[in-house]
């Protein structure tokens, strides 16, 4: 498939972009909350927007009230959240949890699925327990307890966990730690007993938790697929989520070049404009074709997802990989092209970095992905 939007992305890709730029702009939403120290680190207001325009559901089919869109649409509403930072639940709800939830029953997904749609509810995953993403170890623990199951354990860096509705939380059913099966997914609602939140400010102002689960009773109907069979559904969560995660990334590393070379157009020094200068111009160049190498992987990756090519994983974290490394070298050229005021909070290049830090992280940096790539290249 081509590695451009077909007329119908394209007028996607215009919607978002003027919608991201108005409504989810710096100074109307980051700079916002942060400087309110929001609790929840987002607007509601701008979320029920995002679900007046369909974006909340496009991943959902159409008979659960969604749009029936795939990745690479969700990729195009990405980008335009990267660009602007704006702090919104889209990627941990729309995307990461509604994949999830879309693998549930019926009366599952008519208990959750409508709040999303409506802009009402905010939901979130539970999977890492440690400071690296890991899935590979889930040691929480779902026992069977009567008809349901009594969750322990811990979850951390639950993004937007305190303000979630719901939480979709990978517990060990079965077998050992390290073990590939006797994993089940679980649909923990907010108010469930035996739960506990200790909130954390991230070093981009978003929010997140370390949740606990103190014998957290559930009855059957929370278990999202099959008990010990979640596995695969959380490969599929990842991997959405992962994809997402790489085109926000891209947004945020077009975002700062966009930022840094209009910076370059206009400070002078020696009576120059800083752009006349040829190595900034060379660095600048560099940059771009990076970053269109980096957008031009995250489309392929979410081609792939949406038309279930084995090679989906595999491109998965190609893009994830590509897109921190790429990241990383925007907003440091950036930050060092803007000289000592880019370390100020009076301009907002310093916001882009601290938000690459944060997505690099989330669901793997490039290391533990370059890992993955290797192994499921056979080496």
């Amino acid at each position: 498939m081509p590695l451009y939007h077909d007329d119908d992305q394209a007028m996607l890709a215009e919607t978002a972009t003027q919608f991201m730029g108005e409504q989810g702009a710096i100074s109307k939403q980051l700079r916002h909350w942060r400087d309110r120290d929001c609790k929840d680190g987002f607007g509601h207001d701008l979320w029920k927007q995002f679900a007046e325009m369909g974006f909340t559901g496009m991943l959902l089919d159409e008979e659960d009230g969604g749009l029936g869109m795939g990745h690479v649409e969700a990729g195009i509403v990405l980008e335009q959240i990267g660009r602007n930072l704006t702090p919104s639940p889209f990627l941990a709800s729309s995307v990461l949890a509604a994949t999830a939830l879309k693998h549930g029953s019926n009366d599952m997904r008519g208990r959750w699925l409508p709040g999303l749609v409506e802009g009402e509810s905010v939901y979130s995953i539970a999977v890492d327990e440690g400071p690296k993403h890991r899935p590979e170890r889930i040691s929480t623990k779902a026992e069977k307890s009567g008809n349901g199951f009594r969750l322990s354990g811990q979850k951390d860096f639950v993004l937007h966990g305190a303000s979630s509705d719901m939480l979709v939380v990978a517990a060990r059913t079965s077998g050992n730690d390290t073990d590939e099966d006797g994993i089940t997914l679980f649909a923990v609602p907010r108010d469930a007993n035996g739960m506990s939140h200790d909130a954390v400010r991230l070093v981009d102002s978003s929010m997140a938790t370390h949740t606990k689960f103190d014998g957290v009773e559930l009855d059957g109907d929370a278990v999202i697929g099959e008990v010990d069979g979640g596995r695969a559904i959380l490969d599929a969560m990842l991997k959405a989520g992962r994809v997402g995660a790489a085109a926000e990334g891209v947004g945020v590393a077009s975002g700062a070049m966009d930022m840094t070379v209009d910076y370059l157009k206009q400070r002078k020094q020696f009576g120059r404009l800083i752009g006349e200068f040829q190595a900034l111009q060379h660095r600048a160049a560099h940059l771009y074709s990076e970053i269109e190498i980096a957008r031009a992987v995250t489309v392929k990756a979410a081609q792939l997802l949406d038309g279930d090519s084995e090679k989906a994983e595999l491109m998965t974290s190609v893009a994830k990989a590509k897109v921190a490394k790429t990241a990383g070298l925007a907003v440091r050229e950036g930050v060092q092209m803007h000289g000592g005021i880019g370390m100020t909070d009076e301009y907002d290049i310093g916001l882009y970095m601290k938000r690459d830090r944060a997505l690099q992280e989330f669901l793997g940096d490039q290391y533990y992905h370059a890992g993955r790539v290797a192994e499921l290249s056979g080496y």
